[in-house]
């Protein structure tokens, strides 16, 4: 297939691992970097105009979209796979010329955070939308989409591999990702328990008072091979899921044992479905059972490594590459098209009843 594929293009952001997955599975793909209209420079124009306007500055969405209609006159799609473009001019993308127009939303698509005013006026009007939250399914039909698919999160060998160590220090726990208010306590309760032992990398740590009164090595965020590193000297590497989005997994789910790392994440029916629990991963309910979990693995770091080293062997053996997801997305759309009498819109059933007996095997 050529595919027209609209997204953030930045080093080590998802949407530039899956256009490469496109590129992995055999398909001529070109991208268009959105990333000037959904991440501004700080304190640029565009910033302070989005801040004070609520709404994306329009030079920078005319450009992307005369980009888009641009290199679709040349290269005539056959799909036109934009990843969580809900800032841009759903009609403008809708009217693309390509044969299909899918959608792929990498969180919760029931989060108004995740969406717009915009892309819900026009959702129906896309011919796929895929998501990686099975909670969504239900959710978009009932909201009107023609066909949904499900596919979990994934990891980038490009990026998410074994990695040497580049700080000699061994952490006994670490945390690599966003601050939340949903994991702000949890964490700042360990960074006093361990202090210097404990690991905190990413947006928004360093801007934690209670956090930074602690001894725990807190740093800015870390993407692409980088976050590989960080990995590489952290015992226990946190998994914690984001509440807003409802996850039952998240990226870092692969992410973590791709890397090497000992998964030691939230209990949740696709972590214990997709690791076995404690002897690919460790899962913890609660704050006193990861204490529980912390405590096994400083006394037992030969378990704890072998633990990590068999949960890499399931991730990077499980067909959990942006490339296999891909290929899930893209068979769904040869299979719309080749239904008698159907187009991809008659798939949406069919696709919810697929994706539970995928999931239902692999337990």
């Amino acid at each position: 297939m050529r595919i027209l594929y609209i997204g953030d293009d930045w080093v080590g952001s998802n949407a530039r691992s899956l256009a490469d997955g496109f590129r992995q599975a055999g398909h001529d793909v070109v991208v268009v970097d959105t990333t000037s209209v959904t991440l501004p420079s700080r304190f640029s124009p565009p910033w302070i105009y989005s801040k004070t306007r609520g709404q994306r500055a329009p030079w920078d969405l005319d450009a992307v979209h005369h980009r888009i209609e641009s290199i679709a006159a040349d290269f005539r799609p056959d799909l036109l796979f934009c990843f969580r473009t809900v800032h841009l001019d759903q009609r403008r993308l809708l009217g693309t010329p390509a044969r299909l127009h899918v959608h792929y939303s990498p969180d919760d698509a029931s989060n108004p955070y995740n969406t717009s005013p915009g892309y819900l006026r026009c959702e129906r009007e896309w011919d796929l939308v895929v998501t990686t939250k099975r909670h969504n399914v239900p959710e978009l039909i009932d909201r009107g989409a023609r066909a949904v698919k499900f596919v979990p999160s994934a990891y980038d060998p490009a990026w998410h591999h074994l990695s040497a160590r580049r700080d000699p220090r061994r952490y006994l726990v670490g945390f690599v990702g966003n601050c939340r208010p949903d994991r702000r306590d949890t964490t700042v309760a360990l960074a006093r328990r361990y202090g210097e032992r404990m690991l905190v990398r990413g947006p928004g740590w360093r801007r934690v008072p209670a956090l930074r009164r602690t001894h725990a090595v807190v740093g800015g965020p870390v993407y692409g091979e980088h976050f590989s590193v960080s990995v590489a000297s952290i015992t226990a590497n946190l998994v914690f899921l984001n509440s807003d989005n409802r996850d039952t997994h998240t990226c870092r789910t692969f992410e973590v044992p791709a890397a090497g790392g000992l998964f030691v994440g939230q209990r949740t029916n696709e972590h214990a479905a997709l690791l076995a629990e404690g002897r690919e991963c460790l899962l913890f309910s609660d704050d006193d059972e990861l204490l529980e979990i912390l405590q096994w693995c400083e006394q037992h770091p030969e378990q704890a490594r072998a633990i990590a080293e068999a949960g890499h062997r399931r991730i990077v053996t499980g067909h959990h590459r942006y490339v296999d997801r891909a290929a899930e997305i893209v068979a769904v759309l040869e299979d719309g098209e080749s239904s008698p009498g159907a187009g991809i819109a008659g798939l949406a059933p069919a696709v919810v009843d697929r994706d539970r007996g995928v999931q239902e095997g692999a337990r």
